[in-house]
């Protein structure tokens, strides 16, 4: 039994089933739509709506010629026929696979065609995009768009309104998969460095993961709250798994507003929410209000929380920080509020062995930067499943050790330090500059309203060093005075760390966890060389910029 006195569930469409069972009509899921107007647009779903439109949307699917195995992409906002699919597809034994829906050409096409997908759920804003990879797409045989309305005809493909294709009735189904290391879905990783590889994601992580409720300080009267898309393991496991799992009745937005979050919290009674990266920079530039700590929220769960802002972002949004780490391949940190160092991503739970190695895999002394890396405390690894990629596999466990591919650090009280993705370090004359400072600076800027700091290949060709850009959204671009920032940066920052560029984006490219993607900011660096400026003024010859390879493109 779990601790709501149900049966442990590890099979997801089992964990609805018995919800729906015991507490068939909770409204245990709010998704928010924030329209044009400001206005909030709602929609429920109960724990019987959950499992009827899962069943109507299974037997649809195995109408449709899916069988257990089969593979079909999940590519929209967060809707609530999100959650609809992910429970009949647990239901068929089928496999789904997120897809971002900001995500478009060779990529979209890529994805698509490596998972083996033979249809996709889409909402009616990413139709067009499909649409036009599909002739390139020979499995590909059904595009269902969630919302009414006409459809495009393609050749060879099937393009209907989903509502035409469920059946009046709710079907009588049995639960077909009843082994939880049966893969559930297909999660892409961000690919950095090439093409995206997918992680085979079985049922039994997914358990495993919401199961943490309680551990990352949820309790039976919370309400949580998630922005972050569902494509992303975070939104999906730690926010939606953990509050189906407890019966807490969460609230999903459609799409992370940072304008609106407090607002959000407080229609909704929401009592904590996740915070990745970036984000926590974007809404600590957001100008100050004197409402700023009325809100409901208890705690944010963090990942990636600057330690320049930390305290200050508590202390102002009246909340505490919780921060942990984790990849969505696996392992696992935690910080509760009033435990660890300000700055620290905690320790590992008692069923993990985390260590900082060298290139080695020597273990190094305490304070020295290394390679983070996990096992299980009784020796063991979990194995990582990269679809069609066993040599990718295989090395993500080398050794008997989950690699992350992060530096960090640990002290010597035993409190683990993030300190970069490996290659993502900004060694600059000599020194690292620290990103989370610049963009703490960056964001007191009342013209700033949002800030990623990055690195790109030194003009100097000294092997390592990087020079510092900074890439700002402003809040109006028109009266945006780039030497304004720079006399601030100067008052504000030591001379190296201040950036040798700035960049004036209309939005900075991000993933679906909110997460800047650095590889697309190098390259509006080289085609919009009109939006660069120097301390000096604006630039039109970034010939320090590197260009992009086909590899990251393909990413």
């Amino acid at each position: 039994m779990d601790v709501n006195g149900l049966p442990d569930a590890p099979i997801f469409a089992e964990l609805i089933r018995q919800w729906a069972q015991r507490d068939p009509d909770r409204d245990v899921l709010t998704f928010v739509q924030v329209g044009a107007d400001g206005e909030f647009g709602e929609s429920i779903r109960s724990y019987r709506m959950l499992w009827d439109n899962g069943l109507r949307l299974a037997a649809a699917l195995r109408d449709a010629g899916m069988a257990a195995g089969d593979a079909f992409a999940i590519v929209m906002q967060n809707e609530p026929q999100f959650v609809d699919a992910m429970v009949a597809s647990s239901i068929l034994g089928t496999v789904f696979v997120p897809i971002d829906p900001r995500t478009r050409g060779d990529k979209l096409r890529y994805m698509l065609e490596f998972a083996g997908c033979r249809g996709a759920l889409c909402a009616a804003d990413v139709l067009a995009p499909l649409h036009a990879v599909a002739p390139a797409l020979p499995r590909l045989e059904w595009l269902w768009v969630i919302d009414a309305g006409a459809a495009p005809a393609a050749a060879g493909v099937e393009i209907r309104s989903l509502a035409e294709r469920l059946p009046a009735e709710v079907p009588a189904l049995e639960i077909a998969v009843t082994d939880p290391d049966t893969p559930m879905q297909m999660l892409y990783t961000s690919g950095t460095t090439g093409d995206p590889k997918a992680i085979l994601a079985p049922y039994a992580r997914y358990h495993a993961i919401a199961s943490l409720g309680p551990v990352i300080g949820l309790r039976p009267d919370d309400r949580p709250y998630t922005g972050l898309s569902l494509t992303h393991a975070n939104a999906q496991i730690i926010t939606l798994g953990n509050a189906l799992k407890m019966g807490l009745c969460a609230v999903i937005s459609q799409r992370f507003s940072k304008s609106r979050l407090w607002d959000i919290t407080r229609r909704y009674g929401c009592t904590n929410f996740t915070l990745l990266g970036g984000m926590t920079t974007a809404i600590f530039a957001e100008p100050e209000r004197p409402d700023d700590a009325d809100n409901p929220v208890r705690y944010v769960l963090s990942a990636g929380m600057p330690a320049a802002i930390w305290e200050e972002f508590a202390r102002r949004f009246g909340v505490d920080i919780f921060e942990f780490y984790g990849t969505a391949e696996g392992g696992l940190c935690m910080n509760p509020p009033g435990t660890g160092p300000v700055g620290s991503i905690g320790r590992p739970p008692p069923s993990l062995i985390a260590r900082i190695v060298d290139e080695e895999d020597r273990e190094v002394p305490d304070g020295t930067p290394g390679e983070i890396v996990f096992r299980n405390a009784d020796g063991s690894v979990a194995p990582v499943r990269y679809f069609r990629n066993p040599e990718a596999s295989a090395a993500k466990t080398r050794g008997g050790w989950f690699r992350t591919d992060d530096i960090g650090s640990r002290d010597a009280d035993g409190w683990y330090y993030f300190h970069y993705r490996k290659g993502g370090g900004i060694r600059h004359n000599g020194d690292f500059v620290n990103p989370a400072f610049v963009e703490r600076a960056i964001s007191r800027f009342d013209s700033v309203d949002d800030v990623f700091v990055y690195g790109i290949d030194s003009s100097s060709g000294a092997p390592g060093e990087k020079d510092v850009v900074a890439a700002v959204v402003a809040r109006d671009r028109a009266r945006f005075v780039p030497q304004a920032l720079y006399a601030h940066l100067h008052r504000e920052l030591d001379r190296n760390a201040v950036p040798g560029l700035i960049q004036v984006l209309d939005e900075i490219p991000k993933t679906a966890s909110e997460k800047p993607q650095e590889r697309h900011c190098i390259e509006l660096l080289r085609t919009q060389p009109e939006r660069v400026y120097r301390d000096s003024g604006r630039t039109r010859d970034i010939a320090t910029a590197p260009r992009s390879t086909d590899e990251e493109l393909q990413s």
